[in-house]
C-alpha cells in the first residue's frame, strides 16, 4: 500500500476529532475567541443541545475581511505575533477552532471591525470554503454553526441526550464567566434554564460577586478570601469554608492566566489541604486564579487545553497547599452558615413564608420537616379561637424533652454571653448543648465539638515535645485478623511515636501498654481496632508523605478520647468546651468535616415566631 498525502478536508475532520469532539467543545473554542477579540457582552445560543444551532454574538474587534478569509484556513492565528509557544498571553493559538467547526458543520461568520463601514461574512460547509461577501452587520463577531457533525454522521451516534450536550455546554459557559468576571455572559436554548451573568467591576469584590451568581448565592456568607504570592506566582480567590462542601468536584474551579484548567496537580493540592478537615467522599467549593509568568506553564500540552504543565510542578502544589492551609486556620473557627439557615427552614411551620432575602444572599430551598406538620396548629386567627382543647388533644405524640438542668443549674454569668460561642444554658438529648449569645443561640454537637479539641492537642503535643503518655496499671490485650496485627507492629516505632505502646502477644494478639494521656479512659480496643483499619488504608510507607498518614492516625484516636454522645455534662464542663472551640484552630468542623456547632440569630428566630 503506498504512501500518499490526504485530503486536505479530511485532514480538518481528523482536526476536528480533537478539537471538536462535542457541540460544548464548539462553544467553549468560539466563546475564548470571542474572549481573545475583547469583547465586553458574549451571547450564546444553543438549539438540540448545540446539535442543530449555535450561535455567538460579541462585541469584540472584529475582522477585517482580508483576516476573515485566513481565520478560516488551518494554522491561521493572530494570536502568537513572534511564533514563541512558551509565551501565550491568549486563550486560543492554534487556529485551528474555525477550520475544525467548518469541516463538520456548516458555518456563517459575520463580522465588522470599529473603523469599516460594512461587514463581510464568509459560509464554509462541509469544508468547502465560500468566497467573502459584504454584509450588515453591527461592530464584533457573529458565528452559527448549524448541522454540527452532518459532514460525519458517525459521530452524531456518540452524543448524549439533548439535555445532557445542553448542561455540558452551560457548564463550559459557567467555568468561562468565572475566569472573565468583567465580562457579561448570556446563555439561552433548549433544555437549560436561560441565564444572563451581569459584567462585575474587577478586584475583588467583583469577583466575589460573579462567583455567587455562578456557584449559588450562600457561597457569599460561606468563602475564605485568599490572596498570596511568592517567588513570581499569584494565587487569589475564595475557598469554601471546609463546613460548605459538594458531593463532586465539580465546583472546584481553577484559572491559570485566565485560562479555566481542570488539573490533576490542582485538584490534588485541594484535595490535600482539605484532608483534614473534610471527609474523603466530599469536594471544597472553590474558585482560585493562578497568575504566573507565560513561560513557567506549558498550555499546549492538551487538545481541548484543559490541562497544563508547570515549569515546577511541586512548587506550585506546595504553594496552593499552604495557602488553603493558612485560609482554612484563620477561619477554621467559623462554620458554614447554611447549617443555621437549613435548621430555621425546617422548623419553620408550613404556611409562614420563609423570610425574605436579596439574591446575593439566597438561602437554599430546604424542604419543610414533616415532624412538625402533624401538629402544627394553622395561624389563622379563627383557629386559634377554638382554645387549647384540640391543641392539647395532639400533644402527647410529641416526645417529653430531655433537658433539664435544675439540679445542675449554674449561677448565671452574664459576660460569658459576650463570647463568641456564648454561654451554656442547658444540655439536651445528652447530646447537644444549647448556649445562649447575645445576639442568638448555638447549638453545639458536644462529641464532634470535644474531637477536634483533643485532634489539635494531639498534634500540638507531637509538634512540641512529643505526645504524653499514660502507663496502663493493667495491660489490655486486643486481638486483630494476623494480617493487621502484623501490619500494625511494623508501624509499632511510629505509633509510639504518637503515645500508643505496643507489644505482640502472640497470633493476631497485640499488648497495650501505654496510650496517649489524652485518650486516657477510652475504649482502648476499638482505638487499636481503628488504627490497623488506618493503616490498612493509608498503607505502610505508600505515596502519602509522613505526616498526612500522622495525621490520619491521629484522627482516628482521637476520636476515642472525646466526650461521647449521651454523657450527662455540667454547666462548667460545658463552658469550657465554648471557651476552648474559640481558641482552638479548626474547631468549627470535626475531623471528618462536619459543623460542630450550628448558630441561630435572634431575629431570624423572631420571624420564625411571627414577631417580625
Amino acid at each position: 500500500m503506498t504512501v500518499r498525502r490526504l485530503d486536505p478536508i479530511l485532514v480538518d475532520r481528523i482536526a476536528a476529532g480533537e478539537v471538536v469532539e462535542r457541540p460544548a467543545a464548539a462553544v467553549k473554542e468560539l466563546v475564548e475567541n470571542a474572549v481573545d477579540a475583547g469583547a465586553n457582552s458574549i451571547e450564546i445560543a444553543i438549539e438540540a443541545g448545540g446539535r442543530r444551532l449555535i450561535r455567538i454574538i460579541d462585541d469584540g474587534a472584529g475582522m477585517s475581511p482580508e483576516d476573515l478569509e485566513l481565520a478560516v484556513e488551518r494554522h491561521a492565528t493572530s494570536k502568537i505575533p513572534d511564533g514563541d509557544l512558551f509565551a501565550i498571553n491568549t486563550l486560543g493559538f492554534r487556529g485551528e477552532a474555525l477550520p475544525s467547526i467548518g469541516a463538520v458543520a456548516r458555518l456563517a461568520i459575520t463580522t465588522r471591525t470599529a473603523e469599516a463601514e460594512t461587514g463581510s461574512s464568509i459560509v464554509v460547509e462541509a469544508g468547502v470554503k465560500g468566497p467573502v461577501r459584504p454584509a450588515s452587520a453591527p461592530k464584533g463577531t457573529k458565528i452559527e454553526v448549524t448541522d454540527l457533525f452532518a459532514a460525519t454522521p458517525a459521530r452524531l451516534k456518540f452524543l448524549k441526550s439533548d439535555r445532557s450536550e445542553a448542561q455540558a455546554v452551560a457548564e463550559i459557559v459557567k467555568r468561562l464567566a468565572i475566569a472573565h468576571p468583567t465580562i457579561r455572559f448570556t446563555l439561552s436554548g433548549e433544555h437549560i434554564t436561560p441565564f444572563t451573568y451581569p459584567p462585575e467591576p474587577e478586584g475583588e469584590h467583583g469577583f466575589l460577586r460573579r462567583l455567587s451568581r455562578v456557584l449559588g448565592a450562600e457561597f457569599n456568607d460561606n468563602a475564605m478570601n485568599i490572596g498570596v504570592e511568592r517567588e513570581g506566582v499569584r494565587l487569589s480567590g475564595f475557598a469554601s469554608l471546609p463546613t460548605f462542601h459538594r458531593g463532586t468536584s465539580t465546583s472546584v474551579h481553577f484559572v491559570v492566566n485566565g485560562r479555566p484548567v481542570r488539573d490533576k496537580l490542582l485538584l490534588g493540592a485541594v484535595r490535600g489541604a482539605y484532608a483534614d478537615v473534610m471527609a474523603s467522599d466530599r469536594h471544597p467549593v472553590l474558585a482560585l486564579m493562578v497568575d504566573l509568568d507565560p513561560r513557567s506553564v506549558d498550555v499546549n500540552v492538551h487538545p481541548a487545553k484543559t490541562e497544563v504543565r508547570f515549569r515546577d510542578p511541586a512548587f506550585v502544589r506546595g504553594f496552593v497547599v499552604a495557602a488553603l492551609k493558612e485560609a482554612i486556620t484563620r477561619f477554621g473557627f467559623r462554620s458554614a452558615s447554611t447549617g443555621g439557615i437549613r435548621t430555621l427552614d425546617s422548623l419553620r411551620p408550613q404556611g409562614v413564608p420563609p423570610r425574605p432575602v436579596s439574591v446575593a444572599h439566597r438561602a437554599p430551598s430546604i424542604r419543610h420537616s414533616s415532624a412538625f406538620a402533624g401538629w402544627q396548629a394553622p395561624l389563622e386567627p379563627e383557629n386559634w379561637r377554638q382554645g387549647l382543647a384540640e391543641a392539647q388533644a395532639s400533644l402527647p405524640d410529641i416526645a417529653a424533652p430531655s433537658a433539664d438542668s435544675r439540679a445542675t443549674l449554674a449561677e448565671h454569668d452574664p459576660s460569658a454571653e459576650h463570647a463568641p460561642l456564648g454561654a451554656a444554658r442547658a444540655q439536651i438529648h445528652g447530646t447537644y448543648i444549647v448556649a445562649q449569645t447575645e445576639d442568638g443561640i448555638v447549638i453545639v454537637d458536644q462529641h464532634a465539638a470535644h474531637e477536634r479539641l483533643v485532634y489539635e492537642r494531639l498534634k500540638r503535643e507531637r509538634a512540641a515535645s512529643g505526645i504524653a503518655r499514660q502507663l496502663l496499671l493493667i495491660p489490655e490485650v486486643v486481638d486483630l485478623d494476623p494480617v493487621d496485627a502484623d501490619r500494625v507492629m511494623a508501624e509499632a516505632p511510629t505509633l509510639e511515636s504518637l503515645g500508643l505502646v505496643l507489644e505482640p502477644f502472640g497470633p493476631g494478639a497485640l499488648l497495650v501498654r501505654e496510650v496517649p494521656s489524652a485518650l486516657a479512659g477510652g475504649r482502648i480496643k476499638a482505638l487499636v481496632q481503628d488504627v490497623a483499619d488506618a493503616l490498612a488504608e493509608w498503607g505502610q510507607g505508600g505515596s502519602h508523605p509522613l505526616e498526612e498518614r500522622l495525621d490520619a492516625v491521629l484522627s482516628r484516636m482521637s476520636c476515642h478520647g472525646s466526650v461521647r454522645a449521651g454523657r450527662r455534662m455540667r454547666p462548667e464542663e460545658m463552658n469550657a468546651l465554648l471557651r476552648e472551640m474559640e481558641v482552638t484552630p479548626l474547631s468549627g468542623q470535626c475531623n471528618h468535616g462536619r459543623p460542630t456547632y450550628v448558630e441561630l440569630k435572634l431575629a431570624d428566630i423572631e420571624r420564625l415566631f411571627g414577631r417580625r
